[in-house]
């Protein structure tokens, strides 16, 4: 066995430990990076790139479908699965050279390409070479969960791990799963000219607002997508072709089936036990700045448990590098947190739902609404289909959820407003070109002043007494 001293040993090279590893050696720190699978994790090769290219495909092609009211003739559509998927394979290729072993050796970083095992509190063994570190940072993310469903292991299915590699075009997708990742890849699939079912056990986007959900739900059902709620999926059979999945809510068949139900962590192959860290089904157990049972150990992103989202891991990387390298208390937060579900509509949200906000702050609670019926750039490019709610206690914004095109790149204004404690008035006094989508969430601040400027009898007073003595 060859043995290793570093200051700083970073276990999974996807999002929050390739942010780790980058970060430390350029400030100064001995880095070893180990990584048993691929460079960029799972976001990279199975997640939210590969997903966004197949939407950006589909979309190409729904695109083609529309345009009469603007005077252009819309088109029969032919779309060739696999030459889609040589596209998604593109994108990912394009960004690889970023997350390359080469690129990180070229900063500095001892990168190891084995899974890592802790041996001890303080050791870790990467195939042939035991590490022993000042600080370890574990982020191995998360994979997919399959759900113990009768018959499935006997029938062929995918999970994102697997249906990026798929050429031949489902006739009929079956998907298992209505939160983000099933209704992304129903979107795309449809607008790509297949059948598409989602079977779902409780309700689509059940963690996201429900007026916002209804009305992403209702373009996929216009487009064809068939969205069954409250079926439990309790057996699955048939062959390659011939699927069949039997529900609390009817009997639905396809050729082939998609599982996308949530995500499981990464801990199988770590040895927790060994070094003393204490864990759940749900993660790594972790104190507020992300150190582990074990005080040399932090954990990050996905196996931390919580929010699972690639911008969380690379939040968490920058929280516990402030703590390691400098020293300096550093604690994680979740209130100022977006994330975004990228079918057309998307779906966005930070902060509280209203449905949270007002069990938490009751009568204080002020919701202020705009609809992007109202929004003149909208209105111009025919993307009037969302609503935007801005919840605000006090004056300050404590949560929004949008639904509406442009949600994911809308929502960072709201999620920087919580972030800096901001009050609406510093939303109402920033200036944003006219016409644009961002302006909606000016106009959501200004629903939120109106009434309180000119439905006030105390204001019409005021104006009134200051007119008498203006020149």
């Amino acid at each position: 066995m060859k043995t290793l001293k570093t200051d700083v040993l970073v276990i999974g090279a996807g999002s929050g430990g390739l942010s780790v590893a980058a970060g430390a050696v350029q400030m100064g720190a001995r880095v070893v990076l180990l990584e048993g699978h691929k460079m960029g994790g799972d976001c990279l090769n199975y997640g939210c790139v590969p997903s966004k290219a197949l939407l950006a495909a589909g979309a190409a092609a729904y695109g083609q479908t529309l345009g009469a009211a603007m005077g252009v003739s819309p088109v029969v559509t032919k779309s060739d699965y696999a030459k889609a998927k040589d596209f998604v394979r593109s994108v990912v290729a394009s960004i690889e050279p970023h997350d390359s072993v080469e690129r990180f050796e070229g900063l500095g970083v001892k990168v190891i390409q084995e899974f890592g095992r802790f041996i001890s509190p303080t050791e870790v063994q990467a195939g042939d070479t035991i590490i022993t570190a000042r600080r370890v940072v574990v982020a191995t993310g998360s994979g997919p969960f399959v759900p113990p469903i009768s018959g499935l292991a006997d029938v062929p299915y995918h999970t994102n791990e697997t249906i990026f590699e798929l050429r031949d075009k489902p006739a009929h997708l079956l998907v298992i799963g209505g939160g983000p990742v099933g209704m992304e890849m129903a979107q795309a699939h449809r607008r790509l000219g297949c059948a598409v079912t989602v079977i779902e056990g409780q309700k689509a986007f059940g963690k996201d607002d429900p007026e916002m959900a209804a009305i992403v739900l209702q373009k996929l059902r216009d487009e064809g997508v068939s969205i069954v709620e409250e079926a439990l999926a309790q057996n699955i059979s048939g062959m390659a072709g011939n699927i069949t999945v039997e529900t609390s809510n009817g009997t639905f068949k396809g050729t082939h089936l998609l599982v996308a139900v949530g995500r499981k962590v990464n801990i199988e192959k770590l040895n927790l036990d060994a070094a003393a860290i204490e864990y759940h089904r749900g993660g790594i157990r972790v104190d507020a700045g992300l150190r582990t049972s074990n005080r040399r150990v932090y954990a990050i992103g996905d196996v931390a448990g919580g929010l699972q989202f690639t911008h969380v891991a690379g939040y968490h990387a920058g929280v516990i590098t402030r703590a390691m390298l400098f020293g300096l208390p550093a604690k994680a937060k979740v209130d100022h947190i977006p994330w975004a579900t990228y079918t057309d509509p998307e779906l966005a949200q930070v902060g509280l739902t209203e449905a949270q906000a007002r069990e938490k702050f009751g009568a204080r609670l002020d919701v202020a609404r705009f609809d992007f019926s109202g929004s003149d750039r909208a209105i111009a490019t025919c993307k009037t289909n969302g609503l935007i709610k801005v919840m605000i206690v006090k004056g300050r914004p404590v949560g929004a959820s949008i639904a509406g095109a442009g949600a994911g790149e809308l929502i960072g204004l709201w999620a920087m407003a919580i972030a800096n404690n901001l009050k609406m008035s510093a939303i109402a006094a920033t200036v944003l070109p006219y016409p644009s989508m961002g302006e909606i969430n000016k106009r959501v601040v200004g629903a939120y002043f109106s009434p309180k400027l000119f439905e006030s009898l105390m204001v019409k007073r005021v104006v009134a007494f200051v007119q008498r003595f203006i020149v």
